[in-house]
């Protein structure tokens, strides 16, 4: 069973090489080989108003003389560089330094009352408030879509302004505790 399985196989790859065979070559072209001497019997002229020498250009080619810009055409050394021009020197005017101040940060419009750490991890939670509502921002994230928590530490916390990039520090604002009985 084994052997005629295999001889079918071997049947069918043999017709599919001889299809193949069959079909690629094709057998009515004629074999075209080079041959010299065709193209020396037909030649081909060229089709030239005029077919007599232009002399004007080749008396022009001929008296054209060699200028060397001083460099040994057949020599792979490098001419040597150019001498540098010095330009005249410029009057040189004393500038007058001008005290350009810094823009300002704009204060935060809440107040930083106080920070924590998260339990389950290492992240520092800085608090706020205006008043009446209380923020809780983490480092990284903004305040109010305007600020941006850089750093939070024991006594400040440093943040940036998103519009212009300028960054700034607020301290840490004590609260009074509850009124003594």
């Amino acid at each position: 069973m084994k052997q005629k399985k295999e001889l079918i196989v071997l049947v069918l790859l043999l017709l599919t090489a001889g299809s193949i065979w069959f079909f690629y070559f094709d057998h009515d072209r004629p074999v075209v080989t080079a041959d010299a001497g065709s193209s020396a019997q037909n030649p081909k002229l060229l089709q030239v108003e005029n077919p007599s020498l232009h002399i004007d250009p080749v008396e022009r080619a001929r008296k054209t003389e060699y200028k060397s810009g001083g460099r040994n055409i057949f020599s792979r050394e490098l001419p040597p560089p150019p001498p540098p021009k010095h330009p005249k020197p410029e009057p040189i005017t004393p500038v007058v330094p001008q005290v350009v101040e810094p823009p300002k940060v704009s204060p935060l419009p809440v107040k930083f009352f106080g920070f924590g750490t998260i339990p389950n991890g290492t992240a520092r939670v800085a608090f706020f408030t205006d008043g009446e509502d209380v923020y809780v921002v983490g480092e990284g994230e903004l305040l109010l879509n305007r600020f941006r928590i850089i750093r939070i530490g024991n006594s400040n916390l440093e943040y940036e302004e998103v519009s212009n990039g300028l960054r700034g520090i607020a301290n840490l604002e004590e609260q009074g505790g509850p009124p003594a009985p």
